[in-house]
């Protein structure tokens, strides 16, 4: 058995967009391009099973955040909250006693949804961006 609290809680701190959608719109009124798409599908394939953190020497969860804030920064429908979202959820990692990212691909290795470590970077791309805005005030 596997607690799965902590990743729970990290999901919960921003994993999902808040604004109501209402029912879902016609497929072609939102643009996205086809390589947005393709990236957010991949990342939403995340199934938060724990793998890559209980593989990772770390016990780094960063995979698993990575692909829950990537799949909805890649999208408009996500961008609204998108800086709160990873500032949100990094705190709540942190908070959970996740260890940092080292590169060592272990959590790429593992991953059943075969969610690529480039993910992470995208995170900590989408983390320095929140925190430069926030630091200018916008």
């Amino acid at each position: 058995m596997i607690d799965r609290s902590a990743l729970d809680r990290i999901v919960q701190a921003g994993g999902f967009i808040s604004a109501r959608a209402g029912s879902a719109p016609e497929a072609n009124s939102i643009p996205v391009p086809k390589h947005n798409a393709d990236l957010a599908m991949e990342a939403a394939a995340c199934i938060g099973c724990g793998a890559c953190a209980a593989a990772c020497p770390n016990g780094s969860a960063m995979l698993f955040t990575s692909a829950k804030v990537s799949h909805l920064a890649l999208l408009p429908q996500g961008d609204p909250e998108r800086e709160s979202r990873v500032l949100k959820m990094v705190q709540v990692m942190d908070a959970e006693g996740f260890g940092n990212c080292t590169n060592t691909y272990e959590c790429e290795a593992v991953c059943p949804a075969e969610i690529s470590a480039s993910f992470i970077a995208k995170l900590n791309r989408e983390y320095a961006r929140a925190r430069f805005r926030r630091s200018m005030g916008e």
